[in-house]
């Protein structure tokens, strides 16, 4: 884990409003600044040059943590005007970064939430949020909920070069599969796949048969995209580690995203090992709705996890991706 220093803050506003209609949620919580994960790609690292501070070194070892964040939440969901619609928790950092062993400010902010019967989302790399199983599974009872585990990759070397500070994806998925099988609604969000490192068919497949196997009950992927911030705490590493790889990164990435066909031919693959392994795609957080069939648990368990849709035997495709110097 990186060290690091956590500063204590006082926020005046809790849920944010994302006016983007392209985006699978309108309303967001993130009790915390910077992240101790260090994903060297993290399109949030941008958010520390609001304070001052660099998008690199200062985003791992500088948090902040919101210490009034559930009595504001409590305030806000009071209003006359909140509809109580979704809300997505963990958009620019962690709801489960160290910190929070601590502060504990995710935990009371879904119990808050229990309370005011609010449906909510919650993306994460950490495995501290099994400690909160309990109150995962009476949201889902009340209001809707799930829990989205960000794993791009199974790959031990890409892995501990990109997301140093991260719990290792297996112990995530085994997460994941301990939420499942007690009743919280939980799948996996491959994302984001590298190019040229985790993004092949062969990767892909492992990943998702990983998820498969531990009850992931959706998946859904997304492609890298490198905005101001990251891109410069990104790049270094593919020149340093991947020189092979670094014209490609180049061509591909003139912009935040890499070009339409690109991703589209990479969704495409996950799309195929999804199907193979029988996984729903992730269903949207406005949809999100009090559960409502029994023995969510029971059936997860019984479950060994899915299986191959029976027929010729698979054989990864790779894609001619334009890469290579």
């Amino acid at each position: 884990m990186v060290a690091a220093e956590v500063t204590e803050i006082r926020c005046k506003s809790l849920i944010n409003h994302v006016n983007a209609p392209d985006f699978p949620f309108r309303w967001t919580i993130n009790p915390y600044r910077g992240c101790r994960h260090a994903c060297r790609y993290c399109y949030a690292r941008s958010t520390h040059e609001y304070w001052g501070l660099d998008a690199g070194a200062d985003f791992e070892r500088q948090i902040f943590a919101k210490v009034n964040a559930p009595d504001v939440l409590r305030q806000e969901l009071s209003r006359p005007k909140w509809r109580g619609e979704p809300i997505a928790i963990g958009t620019a950092s962690d709801p489960y970064e160290p910190a929070e062993t601590q502060y504990q400010l995710t935990r009371k902010i879904l119990d808050t939430l229990v309370e005011f019967r609010n449906p909510a989302s919650v993306t994460t790399k950490g495995t501290l949020v099994r400690r909160d199983v309990d109150l995962l599974r009476r949201l889902n009872e009340t209001a809707g909920a799930q829990v989205v585990f960000s794993v791009g990759t199974i790959d031990e070397t890409v892995w501990r070069q990109t997301e140093p500070g991260a719990p290792h994806p297996m112990a995530r998925l085994e997460a994941m599969q301990y939420l499942v099988e007690h009743g919280v609604p939980a799948g996996v969000l491959a994302a984001p796949l590298l190019p040229g490192l985790s993004d092949s068919a062969a990767s892909i497949d492992a990943l998702v048969s990983a998820a498969a196997q531990h009850h992931a009950q959706f998946l859904s992927g997304n492609l890298l995209f490198l905005r101001p911030g990251s891109r410069e705490w990104f790049m270094p590493l593919i020149r340093e580690s991947y020189p092979h790889l670094a014209p490609g990164y180049a061509r591909l990435y003139r912009s935040e995203h890499a070009p339409r066909d690109y991703t589209n031919s990479v969704l495409a693959l996950v799309d195929d090992a999804r199907l193979r392994w029988e996984l729903p795609r992730m269903p949207s957080i406005k949809s999100l709705q009090p559960a409502t069939l029994p023995g969510l648990a029971e059936a997860a368990s019984a479950k060994c996890g899915a299986t191959r849709i029976q027929g010729e035997p698979y054989a990864p495709t790779q894609l001619s991706l334009p890469l290579a110097a």
